[in-house]
């Protein structure tokens, strides 16, 4: 593959606005999603969508593209087997899937800078996915180096499109050094 477009949307219709809170489901008591709070209560629903060019460096910098980012490694996985449930993600899966990234990426942990979560600010899923990322990292003599972050809480949960929508936030953070 010489180019590849990568991205999802999500569009609810009819558009339903607010939201019902339940005690212990996704969703947000005050209409605020505030990942890695220790008093958030869960995420809101948006809609949006966001797409990427993907090509090799080589061929990005020979056809003059703006670069705003290079992915060094990848991790993938399925933990659909050792999960409590569909929705909750489970520590050793979000560990296995980080660690495969940065051996992948042939770097250091310590060379992070910033993580862009997936951080849905809910009770359940959040203490998971930082508990991962403290597996995947391993003990660090530097503390506080990496910032971790999620776009959620600027513009919601964007269900299929939540990909793309923090790979772009990271890729600009990137990019523009902040």
């Amino acid at each position: 593959c010489e180019i590849a477009l990568a991205g999802a949307a999500s569009i609810t219709s009819p558009i339903n606005s607010g939201h019902l809170y339940q005690e212990g489901s996704m969703l947000s008591a005050d209409g605020h999603c505030t990942p890695f709070n220790a008093n958030s209560t869960g995420t809101l629903f948006s809609d949006g969508a966001g797409i990427v060019v993907l090509k090799t460096l080589e061929a990005a910098e020979r056809d003059g593209d703006a670069i705003f980012a290079i992915v060094k490694g990848i991790g993938v996985n399925n933990d659909g087997a050792g999960k409590g449930s569909f929705t909750a993600p489970s520590t050793e899966g979000q560990a296995d899937a980080i660690g495969s990234a940065i051996i992948d990426a042939n770097i250091n942990a310590s060379d992070i800078s910033y993580i862009e979560a997936h951080g849905t600010a809910t009770p359940l899923g959040d203490p998971i996915e930082f508990d991962g990322l403290v597996q995947a990292f391993g003990e660090q003599e530097n503390k506080q180096y990496c910032a971790i972050g999620s776009i959620k809480s600027n513009i919601g949960h964007l269900t299929h499109a939540a990909g793309v929508a923090g790979f772009i936030k990271t890729c600009l953070a990137l990019h523009h050094k902040m």
